[in-house]
């Protein structure tokens, strides 16, 4: 009876000595990959065992269910995150486990450039393939509430590079471009030269988006913004091109007639109304909203674009006329002046 116990345990033993070495070759075993990898995407809400049935599928491991149950003996199963994870091809079923439980998912990154709409910007971030796009009633409800109590949306966005996980939506990003123009322009604000002729921080913003869109040369962004905050202070219309422009929306062609700068039925017109229009132009970049609280200490007062991306400045009208004649009336075959002005958001 002891021979035939003591047979029975080595048996046993045995038994348990083989399972625990085949699971182990279950958790070992090397996932069948491509050799470049993979791309693994866990759907939020998904579980383990969904997973690793979906990857028995695609054929990189084998035995899912009991991958899913030695996870689970280890308590690994309830650390599964949510997002795209990038799969190398010698990784093994436990280097999968402890991958998706680390929550490394792949990331993604979406440039707003300075100077667009709101609406291009929007257009933008909805055509990227890993950004879900917010419906349309959302996302203007939602832009409204964010920017409460100014009326339109257009201005109160940071361009710049974002980063993102799949799954992400446009909203989003917008909430994240938001937040850092509000933070930035009240910081601006707080710090801002006491004579500056601006009442209030979407007064700077507005200016800002001015400054942008007039200029494609960073090193004028501080004389820009010093001729339109000395004509604010003397009284004198902006007489500026972008701003007239955005209020033609889907009117303008192309090209800006004179019958435009009489327009005065156009909030937007600067050159029939005196002071700042209604609202931003387009989403001024951080150096534009910098230069607006920090512009040269120069009495320019004009400026009128060379054709090469830059302008010259004047003090005078006098000086002012001589630049015209030289640069606008007798321009060069290349003639540039500012980036196009994008469609206006609709309202």
């Amino acid at each position: 009876m002891r021979r035939l116990t003591a047979l029975s345990a080595v048996g046993l033993a045995l038994i348990l000595g083989v399972a625990y070495t085949g699971l182990g070759g279950v958790w070992q075993q090397v996932l069948q990959l491509p050799p470049n990898g993979a791309v693994l995407q866990v759907t939020p809400g998904e579980s383990l065992g969904q997973v690793l049935r979906k990857v028995e599928k695609k054929g990189w491991l084998n035995n899912a269910v009991w991958v899913g149950r030695i996870a689970s003996w280890s308590g690994r199963d309830l650390d599964i995150r949510a997002g795209e994870f990038y799969v190398q091809s010698d990784m093994t079923v436990a280097g999968l486990i402890e991958h998706l439980a680390s929550g490394s998912v792949m990331q993604y990154s979406i440039t707003i450039p300075e100077g667009l709409t709101l609406s291009r910007a929007i257009s933008i971030l909805s055509l990227h393939p890993k950004l879900v796009t917010t419906p349309e009633p959302l996302l203007k409800r939602e832009l409204a509430a964010w920017v409460a109590p100014a009326r339109y949306p257009e201005g109160w966005f940071l361009p710049e590079t974002w980063s993102f996980t799949a799954g992400d939506t446009v909203l989003d990003i917008l909430a994240r471009s938001h937040a850092a123009m509000r933070q930035l322009l009240d910081t601006l604000w707080q710090h801002r030269p006491q004579e500056l002729p601006l009442n209030n921080p979407y007064e700077a913003l507005i200016l800002a988006s001015i400054v942008e869109r007039e200029t494609a040369a960073p090193e004028e962004r501080i004389q820009i913004a010093g001729v339109f905050l000395r004509r604010l202070q003397r009284g004198m219309r902006l007489q500026t091109d972008p701003t007239v422009i955005y209020g033609l929306a889907d009117k303008y062609d192309g090209n800006l007639k004179r019958k435009h700068l009489r327009d005065a039925q156009n909030p937007y017109n600067t050159y029939a109304i005196k002071g700042l229009p209604p609202t931003p132009i387009a989403l001024p970049g951080e150096a534009s909203l910098r230069a607006v609280f920090s512009h040269d200490d120069s009495d320019n007062l004009y400026f009128v674009a060379k054709g090469d991306g830059t302008h010259a400045f004047s003090s005078t009208l006098k000086e002012h006329e001589k630049n015209v004649q030289l640069y606008q009336l007798t321009r060069r075959a290349d003639y540039r002046s500012t980036p196009p002005v994008d469609r206006v958001l609709e309202k």
